[in-house]
């Protein structure tokens, strides 16, 4: 049995840089536990699997420990295969998750975008366990869907914060969100998430929904340009949309190859 694999360079304008993810179109699924396998022998932050179904297609996506509930990047770079290199017609993609509803991808040029749910957030106390996540403690904690919001003073503090891993992943949490406003975008971040094996993601659509609906609302105007800080970093356009958040970025491709597994198919 052999299966399709690309690895797809998601909201980056050259290979090696924002998230890297893989997608692998399906004809049908397979079990679960070979597509926690293939996401652990990936060993990237996201997996992405689909499988069409009439006008539309079913996604998940996994981490190379469990799988989640939404990705941005990889659906994003799942996108981006469909309109590239699998012959989808037209320039809007109808992907649906049972966890996450119904997700769309519109493409302009190079330029795609995602459309989201957004996840609001609730104002918590700073307590102990989120102060001692890391060497500085944050001004504000907010509680959303997945993970935790820390709001600090300024764009320098984001990018030489120093996370404690062990103490980010015993938290009740897929991970937790950074942020701050901006010197010359209108917001900057950054997401750890070692519970689910990532200490930190590159570039994280999803925690995106959550930043742009605060700093939205922070800053008093619906659209924003964002970045996240990682090494590798990335940037991003965002539009608040009513229910929905726009989350606009470009892909590269990095690799294209094929899955060989006959070894598990004659089990």
């Amino acid at each position: 049995m052999q299966q399709k694999i690309y690895q797809i360079d998601a909201f980056a304008d050259r290979v090696f840089a924002g998230n890297p993810a893989a997608v692998c179109p399906l004809q049908e699924w397979l079990p679960d536990s070979l597509l926690q396998q293939i996401a652990m022998e990936n060993n990237l932050s996201e997996t992405a699997f689909y499988v069409k179904e009439r006008d539309r297609y079913q996604i998940r996506w996994f981490t190379p420990r469990v799988e989640v509930d939404l990705c941005g990047h990889a659906t994003l770079a799942a996108a981006f295969v469909l309109f590239s290199f699998e012959k989808h017609a037209g320039s809007s993609i109808h992907f649906y998750s049972d966890r996450s509803g119904d997700l769309t991808v519109c493409k302009d040029g190079d330029q795609l975008t995602l459309n989201f749910p957004p996840d609001p957030v609730r104002e918590i106390p700073v307590t102990d366990n989120l102060r001692n996540c890391f060497d500085l403690s944050p001004t504000k904690a907010f509680a959303g869907k997945s993970d935790y919001l820390l709001v600090y003073d300024s764009e320098a503090a984001i990018q030489n914060l120093q996370p404690h891993f062990e103490r980010i992943a015993a938290l009740p949490a897929r991970g937790i969100i950074v942020t701050a406003k901006g010197t010359q975008l209108d917001f900057v971040s950054r997401f750890f998430a070692p519970g689910a094996g990532i200490n930190e993601d590159p570039v994280t659509g999803s925690a995106h929904t959550t930043l742009a609906p605060y700093w939205a609302e922070q800053l008093g105007k619906p659209t924003l340009r964002a970045a996240q800080l990682s090494s590798r970093k990335g940037y991003l356009y965002c539009r608040c949309e009513g229910e929905r958040v726009a989350i606009s970025g470009t892909a590269k491709l990095y690799l294209i190859g094929e899955l060989f597994l006959d070894e598990w198919a004659q089990r």
